[in-house]
């Protein structure tokens, strides 16, 4: 098995924490310990969960965490249209970011289904 910082999951769920962080760059500054904290929280917690689980020592453990990281990439997902809903990015910024969090989502997918059959 390679190592989590060689995988195309980790690598996306990284970009797409650097679009998160810029997207929330310019949010109102009573924001800053509301939503977005709450969305930078969550974002970092995708990529971190995913290599924690990595860490693990077994593969339901693994499962485990690769399933929080898919549950935080679910709440990215809500606070992005909440932030839409909010008047603090566009529909186009909208669109563009919920782009990568869907390919994000289809590769986190795809693992927990490689290690969900490593399982059986």
């Amino acid at each position: 098995m390679k190592s989590y910082i060689e995988l195309d999951v980790w690598q996306y769920s990284r970009k797409l924490v650097k679009l998160v962080y810029e997207l929330t760059k310019p949010f109102p500054k009573e924001e800053i310990y509301g939503l977005t904290s709450q969305i930078r929280r969550s974002v970092v917690s995708v990529p971190s969960n995913i290599a924690e689980g990595l860490g693990r020592n077994s593969n339901k453990e693994t499962i485990q965490f690769l399933y929080i990281a898919k549950g935080s990439l679910q709440e990215v997902e809500t606070q992005l249209y909440l932030s839409f809903d909010l008047g603090f990015i566009s529909e186009l910024k909208l669109e563009s970011i919920l782009e990568s969090v869907t390919a994000t989502k289809k590769l986190l997918n795809g693992f927990i289904n490689y290690y969900k059959k490593l399982s059986i």
